[in-house]
């Protein structure tokens, strides 16, 4: 049925239907990254605060 309402569409229609859809799917593409991000910033500074050694700098000797 879906195959009919794109014969009844014009070619512009058909174009700008397919603009929207991949809109989207950047948007989509887009958010997922950003929160692949920040999961590995975080990530890595919950990485750095466990294996930095603690140092102490006030030794006497």
């Amino acid at each position: 049925m879906e195959s009919r309402c794109r014969r009844a569409m014009g070619k512009s229609e058909q174009t700008a239907l397919r603009e929207q859809r991949l809109a989207a799917k950047l948007r989509e593409n887009l958010k997922r990254r950003k929160e692949q991000a920040k999961a590995r910033a975080a990530g890595d500074a919950n990485e750095q605060a466990l294996t930095t050694p603690e140092t102490d700098t006030n030794k006497k000797p």
